[in-house]
């Protein structure tokens, strides 16, 4: 090997490693196409630029618990009929879910749609009384700021409706206060456990006295019900609204510490380096809380690129089924399998499993999950039934979007655009140059021998790319990133 050929190989492995952790994996030609690192940086940035919404329902549309009960007390709705309205906004945050899930499989303003992945758990919500409004509102908020400032981020999705009603802040009112939403905003949002006292959570609960929000999602501040007497936080005494509380977390720096930190965990090493966490905090509060620069300043550093950095991450099920369909251009015929993948695998969008979110890491690995994670690509690129059942979570909302009995995998992949790429590489180089692609580290030569065993039936070049790529995706290393 020449020393080109070893520059190229290394230049693509980098690559490699940007694209499976600033987006959902690359395709072919991405990776053949990208002229360097820092070009292939800035052309991420550049086009998570601008966003578009989501939409699944209209507000004059929506249908909210509210609205149900005051049906069924006029006599307009029967049990019947309120069980299709139920059902029916289900159906539309499982419609929500898939749309995102287009978005990010599409490989369009990949960063952004990561970005929105990781505030999604950062920021945990889930739909209460199965509102597709709320929710649709929430994501497409996180979306709008995901690469902005955090700042805006964090004061425009506490006032989000879903939120405030997650958390309980609608009863959080004058001489009855609520402690729960102003206790997550420091202790998951900003400032981390132990970075606050209980005398903070109780004053700052009443501060946030009054934020509430209407039945068509609106945000509003109601004065009669806030709190309007002195509160003493972190050592200041005001007559304190929400407002004052969000600048007051955003003036420590333990805030941009304790959100680069997750940030350097989710992207980086579960494993932080606690000297370049503090640097990139620093800079992070210097440039007030700039989350595209931040994110530039991590993804152009040498150190990103480290190889114990490589394959480190365990792919969350979303981060697993979003690459598979964007690098080979998979579309399910029908939407539903893709709800029983997440479901199965523990990781259902707008359903976090409390408001801490996704723990992540190895929590997304045990006995069985692992072996539908890697039985996953036969399931999905050879169309074939399967009879494996979620794990029963107890939730009545998720349960709502199952279905009895097993799925049927019906998908379409565009192996022409996959296959172009090596219509000129060897039979005998074809592993190597597919796993280039697919894995994070090279083929090991028993990995090879597993792999090439799956060509006996394979007559085509296209064949042999066919099967080589299922059985490379049905390795375990390709549930790393």
């Amino acid at each position: 090997m020449n020393a080109v050929t070893s520059s190229l190989k290394t230049d693509t492995a980098k690559l490699r490693h940007l694209y499976s952790r600033a987006g959902f994996g690359a395709t072919p030609d991405q990776l053949a196409d990208a002229q360097s690192l820092k070009r292939a940086v800035r052309n991420l940035l550049s086009d998570s630029e601008t966003v578009s919404e989501l939409k699944v329902v209209e507000p004059d549309e929506n249908v909210t618990k509210k609205n149900l009960k005051d049906l069924m007390q006029r006599g307009q709705l029967d049990r019947q009929m309120l069980r299709e309205r139920i059902r029916d906004n289900a159906e539309r945050v499982r419609d929500l879910n898939l749309q995102w899930l287009d978005r990010m499989a599409s490989g369009k303003g990949s960063l952004r749609e990561k970005m929105a992945l990781f505030w999604h758990g950062h920021f945990a919500c889930r739909t209460m009384g199965q509102n597709p409004l709320f929710m649709q509102q929430y994501i497409n908020t996180i979306r709008q700021h995901a690469l902005g400032r955090f700042g805006d981020l964090l004061m425009a999705v506490s006032k989000e409706p879903a939120m405030l009603q997650f958390l309980n802040n609608q009863q959080n009112r004058k001489n009855a206060p609520n402690e729960n939403f102003a206790r997550e905003v420091m202790e998951l949002f900003t400032l981390g456990r132990g970075n606050y006292t209980e005398r903070d959570i109780k004053e700052a609960a009443r501060a946030f006295t009054g934020w509430q929000f209407t039945p068509d999602g609106q945000f509003v501040f109601r004065e009669k019900v806030h709190d309007e007497a002195d509160k003493t936080v972190f050592g200041k005494t005001g007559p304190f609204r929400g407002e004052d509380i969000v600048q007051m977390l955003l003036e420590n720096r333990q805030t941009a510490r304790f959100v680069t930190g997750k940030i350097y965990r989710f992207f980086v090493n579960e494993t932080p380096d606690e000297a370049r966490v503090s640097e990139l905090a620093d800079h992070f509060y210097k440039t007030n809380y700039d989350i595209a620069g931040l994110m530039e300043r991590i993804f152009t550093a040498d150190w990103f690129y480290d190889a114990r950095n490589i394959g480190t991450h365990i792919k969350s099920p979303v981060e697993l089924l979003a690459g598979m369909r964007h690098t080979l251009g998979i579309t399910f015929d029908q939407p539903q399998p893709q709800i029983f993948v997440q479901r199965t695998l523990g990781q259902l969008l707008f359903y976090p499993p409390n408001v801490a979110g996704w723990p992540g890491g190895k929590n997304w690995i045990d006995s069985s999950s692992l072996l539908f994670r890697m039985q996953l690509p036969n399931y999905v690129l050879k169309a074939a039934d399967v009879n494996i059942r979620p794990k029963e979570d107890g939730d009545v909302n998720t349960q709502s979007l199952a279905r009895k009995g097993g799925q049927t995998f019906r998908t379409t992949v565009n192996w022409t655009d996959f296959e172009k790429p090596f219509a000129q590489t060897p039979d005998a180089a074809l592993p190597d140059a597919l796993a280039a692609v697919l894995l994070p580290f090279p083929l090991r030569p028993e990995q090879k021998t597993l792999v090439q065993n799956q060509l006996k039936s394979a007559q085509t070049h296209a064949a042999r790319i066919h099967a080589l790529t299922t059985a490379i995706m049905s390795l375990p290393e390709y549930q790393l990133a």
